[in-house]
């Protein structure tokens, strides 16, 4: 499915083309998920658009993220792969003839996955800054994958041409969250994260007892997350009544919105805190060994906003006094 949009100015004036830059026509961007690396992944997005800055770009993505896509300034146009299963041919077969039908002269895959490496083949293998061994700008640096999302996406658009990678700039996101009857000072709590990794989750009773100093503190714990996580976030909820649960109700707009006016958050290695980061929230973000944030921590955005990250080999032996002493914001809130 394609889907164009009408055009949109990033914040502030556009710089030029960088020095170098061809002038395409037609460009695809890949950036399938997750969230989090959708988010780490809007720092290139912005360099692509600016170094192209008269090419038509579509975006090659998933479902959940075409909204946030096509608000952005970064494409004119959304096309959705829905990653349909091998032993669905038909639906790869369209893909690939919607691709050929695109004639794009470059394409920068943000993915990097095996899969998508296979889309430049598929396409007859036009100019490509990616992975794929044989591509006209491939970054095959063996120590790829020991680099930070970020700093392995600026090596690669190096390679293409593409100096200068802003920080995410999420200043064009626009929502009206007076729904929720959030107000200040609230902090954003983010508690759930993948179920099939559950020791990626900092244990709910921890959070609760953190919810319940914010409370005391008069901050109002507004608590973030999708309907799977609707257990743990209604825990958290049924014992701080204070609170303001928004399981499964905000869209990732919503949700940046809500952390530009958040006094800080905290949460799990999980997508949203990537958004809340990028937002300008200070966040802290728990990690365990399940992952290293030297390769996927959140990173602020242009916006500014520290985020600190917290890092135990197993948060159960995390205490709540250790996550408070690390906040980045301050609790002494002005009356």
């Amino acid at each position: 499915m394609n889907e164009a949009k009408g055009s949109a100015t990033p914040a502030g004036a556009a710089a030029p083309a960088a020095a170098g830059a061809k002038d395409y026509e037609r460009i695809l961007v890949i950036r399938l998920g997750a969230l989090g690396d959708f988010v780490l992944s809007l720092e290139p997005m912005a360099a692509i658009r600016r170094f192209h800055d008269k090419a038509r770009i579509t975006l090659l993505t998933t479902t959940p993220f075409a909204s946030l896509a096509r608000a952005s300034p970064y494409c004119d146009e959304v096309m959705i792969d829905e990653r349909a299963p091998w032993w669905k041919v038909w639906r790869g077969a369209e893909l690939t003839r919607r691709l050929r039908q695109g004639n794009f002269q470059r394409v920068y895959d943000l993915q990097t996955s095996g899969r998508t490496a296979r889309y430049w083949r598929a396409m007859g293998r036009p100019e490509w800054s990616g992975h794929a061994p044989g591509a006209s700008h491939a970054h095959l640096d063996p120590e790829r994958d020991t680099l930070h999302t970020v700093e392995r996406q600026k090596a690669q658009l190096k390679l293409a041409g593409i100096d200068d990678v802003p920080a995410a700039d999420l200043s064009w996101v626009k929502a009206d969250v007076r729904r929720f009857g959030v107000r200040e000072p609230h902090v954003l709590l983010v508690p759930g994260g993948s179920a099939h990794r559950p020791k990626k989750r900092w244990p709910v009773d921890k959070y609760t007892a953190l919810a319940r100093i914010f409370v005391r503190l008069g901050i109002t714990p507004v608590l973030i997350g999708g309907e799977a996580e609707g257990d743990v976030l209604g825990e958290v909820a049924r014992h701080v009544p204070e609170g303001i649960n928004l399981c499964g109700k905000t869209s990732f707009e919503e949700i940046v919105v809500l952390a530009r006016g958040a006094l800080g958050a905290v949460g799990n290695d999980t997508g949203p805190m990537h958004l809340v980061a990028a937002a300008g929230a200070p966040s802290l973000v728990l990690f365990s060994s399940e992952s290293d944030p030297a390769l996927c921590a959140p990173r602020p955005g242009a916006q500014g906003g520290r985020v600190a990250v917290l890092k135990k080999p197993d948060l159960i032996a995390l205490s709540v006094s250790e996550v408070q002493t690390a906040l980045p914001f301050s609790l002494q809130v002005k009356r």
